[in-house]
């Protein structure tokens, strides 16, 4: 039987997702404002969690392919090594943003948007740790080299993380941005602001380390 805890983490890092500004709400929310539209706000979740899905589900899939064709020891290895040293990059360089698109889009723009967003704030790297304490990465990795039985544990597997983790991201991100959008307002980010960005930046590379010393 699987342990709760690395879904419970699944779930948990979406709903951090989810209330991270700079994942999404934010700009759902300054759509919102200018268009004077509620709708506006509502409609721009769609894309901006399919996006953030994409960009999970590639790693998630790049993990999965470590499991089957690497040793556990040597994908730790090369696993933690990656997220601390992306979280290291973010943590003192603020150059990985990306600020090309305006506040006229389109559903595709949103979605592309969101995309490059998760990417450049290791949003998949982040599920790391998790993933390779699913009990799946270890026992279907021996099944999958000799048979397509661990293979298909190991897709059906991700794709439960994928869906799990963008159902907590939209559940939380969904709220925010309706409340912010009707009732708290965007001053509330310069009341109350925390550097979300460093935080992650550093529990990202605190992971990292994490994976490699255990």
């Amino acid at each position: 039987m699987i342990n709760d805890w690395p879904w419970l983490a699944v779930a948990a890092m979406g709903a951090y997702h989810g209330l991270n500004p700079a994942m999404g709400w934010l700009f759902a929310v300054s759509l919102g404002l200018q268009e004077r539209s509620r709708r506006k706000v509502i409609s721009a979740m769609a894309p901006i969690a399919a996006g953030h899905m994409v960009s999970i589900a590639l790693v998630v899939a790049l993990v999965g392919w470590g499991a089957m064709e690497i040793r556990p020891h040597l994908l730790q290895i090369i696993g933690g090594s990656a997220v601390a040293l992306f979280g290291a990059l973010r943590l003192f360089s603020s150059r990985l943003h990306y600020k090309w698109v305006g506040m006229r889009v389109n559903w595709w723009d949103l979605l592309v948007w969101s995309f490059l967003m998760a990417s450049a704030h290791g949003a998949g790297l982040m599920l790391f740790p998790v993933l390779i304490n699913l009990p799946v990465c270890s026992t279907s990795a021996s099944l999958a080299r000799g048979s397509g039985v661990g293979a298909m544990a190991m897709a059906q597997t991700g794709l439960w993380v994928v869906l799990v983790h963008t159902a907590a991201m939209l559940a939380v991100m969904g709220p925010v941005a309706i409340a912010v959008y009707d009732w708290i307002g965007l001053g509330i980010l310069r009341k109350a602001w925390i550097n979300v960005d460093k935080l992650w930046a550093a529990t990202l590379m605190g992971s990292g380390l994490l994976v490699l010393v255990i």
